[in-house]
């Protein structure tokens, strides 16, 4: 009988429950794949084996949320340390960049786990009912299209440049066992947002509109989490106009502005709470959860990064003066994301301020947020503000909802066109989603020239450095991969 490769490892884990085991069970090493699909309990350990590796230290677990904020204006490095990101902050990293690297192969290996499940889905059919099978298909669907965009966001040229027609990246979508199908060419951009799409069209139709718990509401996809991906996704693309039928499939015209359609998603009360245990609020549409046994790992974790109380090493401190977003007007004392979610060391004689919406509590188990229902608020905001005829009452009272839930007085003042608005609403998305992954993409969905503090200059999109290289390791095992 023929065995399922150990490149597929982490699938094949005997996890029993829909609820938590998935948290903290550990894989088998190698199963014949007939028995990896025997029964239904053996798939869905499979199922959440995938989320298992998206939420690598070296990927969605800590990684893609640090690289993309450090590269901008917003933080200051403190060790010039490379292992935890120094040449990225730099604007000087190269193919050789082992960190780097490893966020693409375990993207990539993501992938290739994805692919591998859905053949055996295919290969084993009767297991499952058919809308467990749906349902399972679309999670799959879905990691793969998060893992693809969270990789060509970072190693292509930005889809509004020109329209995708760039380099994009190599576009696996049957699983590979060996090493014969190494050379590849990269797909256009273009195709690989295409495949994205498709993939998310696919989760929507196939996914549960819900769950029976929090946990699983925030921590397994849904047909909201598809959509609400797929908003972000075209946002990426610059097609505000269809970003826009998805955002209002979440959001409603009018105010509280409360999402009540499959899995309810609303703004918490105050921030702070959703990033206080158990992670588990309305407003976290999808997080990757840890514990004991799988941890972000040694120099992944985001609260070492970005803290300092407990075991934080406050590698990053926010930066207080000039461009950056802390220093601003428009972000004062009296916002409870400043008083609230900000803190400061005296450490060998200087002071630095750093944020604190994840803790410094070794071994870093809070949930790494990938989607929550704040960012799609805005992102329906900036969506109005940017398409022709668009809705700007709406988009305003939007961008009030989420600042007066840290700031109940604060008043915008006139904005007076689209522009006014639009500039409002990215300048909130600094505030809001700070520390959570969103700097580099905000820039490079609008071509906007990367502020590097890291570099001391600013990083226009024609440069060479605005994206990450194709990794040696690559390279060297794919001699198509800059071929499309």
């Amino acid at each position: 009988m023929a065995a399922i490769a150990m490149l597929a490892v982490p699938l094949l884990g005997t996890l029993s429950s829909c609820k938590k085991d998935f948290l903290v069970a550990a894989p088998e090493t190698l199963l014949p794949d007939g028995d990896a699909f025997a029964n239904p309990t053996r798939i869905l350990g499979q199922v959440n084996g995938l989320y298992v590796s998206t939420k690598s230290g070296a990927f969605l677990g800590g990684r893609y949320q640090i690289y993309n904020d450090i590269r901008a204006e917003e933080f200051v490095n403190r060790l010039s340390n490379g292992v935890t990101g120094y040449t990225v902050y730099q604007g000087t990293n190269n193919n050789s960049d082992s960190y780097v690297a490893n966020f693409w192969s375990q993207g990539y290996l993501t992938i290739n786990r994805v692919n591998l499940f859905l053949k055996g889905l295919t290969d084993n059919p009767g297991v499952l009912t058919a809308a467990l099978q749906a349902n399972y298909e679309g999670e799959a669907k879905f990691i793969r299209a998060l893992s693809y965009f969270s990789l060509i966001q970072i190693f292509a040229k930005p889809y509004v440049t020109d329209n995708g027609a760039s380099r994009g990246l190599p576009l696996r979508l049957t699983p590979e066992q060996s090493l014969a199908n190494n050379a590849l060419k990269s797909s256009t951009v273009a195709a690989v947002y295409a495949q994205i799409l498709k993939d998310l069209n696919e989760a929507e139709t196939g996914l549960p509109a819900t769950y029976s718990t929090a946990l699983l509401r925030t921590t397994r996809a849904h047909k909201n989490t598809a959509i609400a991906l797929k908003l972000r996704v075209l946002m990426a693309m610059g097609n505000y106009p269809a970003a826009l039928v998805e955002g209002n499939k979440l959001v409603p015209q009018t105010a509280p502005f409360q999402n009540a359609t499959n899995a309810a998603h609303a703004l918490q009360p105050t921030l702070a709470a959703v990033f206080a245990a158990p992670y588990t609020t309305s407003e976290s549409i999808f997080s990757l959860p840890f514990a004991d046994t799988n941890a972000p790992g040694t120099q992944n974790q985001i609260g070492y990064y970005f803290s300092w109380d407990g075991s934080g090493n406050l590698e990053y401190s926010l930066n207080t003066t000039g461009a950056g977003i802390y220093a601003d007007p428009a972000w004062p004392t009296t916002d409870a994301r400043k008083a609230n979610l900000t803190a400061s060391a005296t450490i060998s004689g200087t002071l630095y301020r750093y944020p604190t919406k994840h803790s410094a509590v070794n071994p870093f188990l809070d949930y790494a947020g990938i989607i929550r229902y704040a960012e799609v608020l805005l992102n329906v905001a900036e969506c109005e503000a940017s398409v022709t005829g668009g809705n700007l009452v709406r988009a305003r009272a939007i961008l009030d909802a989420v600042r007066h839930r840290s700031d109940a007085a604060y008043n915008f003042g006139v904005l007076a066109t689209p522009a006014d608005l639009l500039a409002a609403i990215l300048k909130e998305r600094r505030i809001e989603l700070l520390m959570e992954g969103f700097r580099y993409n905000d820039l490079a969905r609008r071509a906007t020239a990367l502020p590097s503090f890291g570099a001391g200059s600013s990083i226009p999109v024609t440069d060479a450095r605005y994206t990450y290289p194709i990794p040696l390791s690559e390279l060297n095992t794919n001699n198509l991969v800059n071929t499309f």
